[in-house]
């Protein structure tokens, strides 16, 4: 009985580890591995190669990322970023910042 339970272990250990030498690599794991290998034959480093992978990785070239149109902004972002922008200018920081945005953002008067 022992002998019929080790041998049990012993092909269960033995089929999960061939199992996990089986698996196929996905095809996101396949495209960043041609993605390094084109950076490396390209001898990039650094930022040049941090854009490159990511606009091979996002399947875009770098020109069309870049001219990609901007999303229009909602009022309601619109008017955050108004009130962010005129709250740094004030150099408002603390409880200050927070009053100030919570008036500007419900449109009451500002101070």
């Amino acid at each position: 009985m022992k002998k019929l339970v080790i041998a049990l272990c012993l092909t269960l250990a033995t089929g999960a580890a061939f199992a996990k030498d089986e698996k196929a690599a996905t095809p996101q794991q396949n495209k960043m591995a041609d993605c390094n290998k084109e950076a490396k034959e390209k001898t990039l480093k650094g930022d040049e190669r941090k854009a490159f992978m990511k606009s091979c990785l996002s399947n875009k070239p770098a020109a069309a990322a870049a001219a990609e149109p901007k999303k229009e902004l909602t009022p309601q972002q619109q008017k955050m970023q108004n009130c962010n922008k005129e709250a740094k200018e004030k150099t408002l920081k603390g409880p200050e910042r927070k009053a100030f945005m919570s008036t500007c953002l419900k449109g009451e008067a500002k101070k």
